[in-house]
């Protein structure tokens, strides 16, 4: 390299560098981020810049190099920068703009709605367009009700969810999550909502190694709750096919369909949250498929573009349908932006990649490499449980293998975001340290990754979480 090179070099970086500061200047100034302490951002810590992403990695202001081993949000499956998605984007803002689906259609809103009732389990052949996860929870806990109503069931309005699960931020689907930091600044809630205990069978030690008998003890609960509250009150119950706040729980052998007869038995309706799970994040199109189950209806969103544009949906099945469909009816409740011209043309060009290139045959193809590697991480001793299943996985760290004793209080937050968290991002990965349960490090990487990126996420864990096994605290 010439001095000329090294200098031309020296001022790029320099400039880069300066260009990250001041984004992350007015980022502090102006920018209210998501979930974020606002008050831990300075000149000293700065705002993580992301600039562009290009396949399964995204670069910062600084021209470092990430692998997305969050899919962004659980969202970005087809990886960044496809130019094909984009040219379906630019096709249909050039015929058109914008028009609502209050009293009207367009033609792709309704070309989605019978792609995506195709791929969906059952009867569910009824689509309700979002623009989010937690609008799509809003509206299934806000339909059960006034299903119930329509059918002369009045006083059904309590809904039933886990211990730990997130549905969402609304109000409503806040009521249904079960993490106290983020219902408590805004209680009073929603009036209703009854929870049982997550499906975690790495805590639950009375059952020794029966993992189904574990699923039909969790599944009874559901049915005590719904006596307890009595059945006449209980307007549906709420479940992710794998639960994502506390770790990527799975379920057990049964469960669903115990969960599925219990539902029936006392007229509930059955809530299947797919934000995360459908449109292959499991290798499957719905988590139904995975296990053996139709619910009532999914909450589905995420996936469904790939990340392209914001897009959420409520599938619901013809029979929750049905008494909506009388001449004098309607389910009054609704969004400005759901199911967008924009965003169901780039959803219906990923259900055409996500069909066309195998990329749920991926997943499948490489789940059990994927935990085989990630179990080989348990030779670490402070590596308690690996959970999960086709690019969805969850990694429990504890002080101590045998008894289970888990982080708590300070000693979590120095672990996960004094030394997890910042060495994973000094190494290129980002991914997700979680303590809204048990600390856990979750990754669910695009549904496009290959074994050879597998090898990188578990290779920078491997590195990370030997190194805080050395930590003292």
């Amino acid at each position: 390299m010439t001095l000329h090179e090294i200098i031309s070099d020296g001022i790029a970086v320099e400039n880069l560098n300066k260009e990250s500061h001041t984004y992350s200047e007015r980022a502090r100034r102006n920018l209210w981020m998501h979930m974020s302490r606002m008050g831990a951002y300075t000149e000293q810590n700065e705002v993580p810049i992301i600039t562009r992403g290009e396949g399964v990695h995204v670069y910062d202001a600084n021209g470092t190099r990430y692998f997305d081993g969050l899919s962004g949000l659980f969202t970005n499956s087809l990886g960044h920068g496809r130019a094909d998605v984009a040219e379906a984007a630019a096709a249909s803002m050039k015929e058109l703009t914008f028009f609502p689906i209050w009293t009207y259609a367009h033609p792709k809103a309704i070309e989605l709605a019978e792609r995506i009732a195709r791929l969906a389990p059952g009867d569910l052949n009824r689509v309700f367009f979002t623009t989010g996860g937690g609008e799509a929870v809003e509206s299934a806990w806000k339909l059960a009700r006034q299903y119930h109503k329509l059918r002369g069931e009045t006083d059904r309005y309590k809904v039933i969810s886990r211990d730990v699960a997130y549905h969402g931020t609304t109000m409503g689907a806040l009521t249904i999550t079960s993490l106290d930091g983020y219902r408590q600044p805004f209680e009073p809630l929603v009036p209703g909502a009854v929870k049982i205990p997550a499906v975690n069978f790495y805590r639950a030690t009375e059952f020794a190694d029966d993992f189904e008998a574990f699923g039909l003890w969790h599944a009874r609960h559901i049915e005590e709750a719904i006596l307890r509250e009595g059945p006449e009150t209980v307007a549906a119950v709420f479940l992710e096919p794998v639960q994502n706040a506390g770790g990527c729980f799975t379920p057990p052998p049964g469960y669903w369909k115990e969960v599925r007869e219990i539902c029936d038995r006392y007229g509930v309706v059955l809530v299947s949250d797919e934000v995360i799970c459908a449109f292959g994040r499991l290798g499957t199109w719905f988590g139904g498929q995975k296990y053996d189950y139709v619910p009532d209806i999914i909450c589905a969103a995420k996936g469904i573009t790939a990340g392209y544009a914001p897009l959420g949906a409520m599938i619901v099945s013809d029979r929750i349908a049905e008494p909506f469909q009388h001449e004098d009816v309607s389910f009054t409740h609704g969004f400005t932006w759901a199911g967008h011209p924009t965003s169901a043309a780039v959803s219906l060009k990923v259900l055409d990649i996500l069909e066309q290139e195998h990329v749920l045959e991926n997943v499948l193809a490489n789940q059990d490499y994927f935990k085989d590697e990630l179990n080989k991480l348990k030779e670490i001793p402070i590596v308690g449980d690996i959970r999960g299943t086709g690019y969805f996985w969850g990694i429990e760290i504890v002080k101590d293998q045998v008894t289970k004793e888990t982080w708590q209080g300070h000693d979590a937050e120095r672990l996960l975001r004094g030394y997890v968290t910042p060495e994973m991002f000094r190494r290129g990965l980002i991914c997700r340290s979680d303590d809204r349960g048990d600390p856990v490090v979750q990754l669910a990487p695009p549904l496009i990754s290959t074994r050879d990126d597998i090898d990188f996420m578990v290779g920078v864990m491997r590195e990370v979480l030997s190194g805080a096994s050395k930590l003292h605290f």
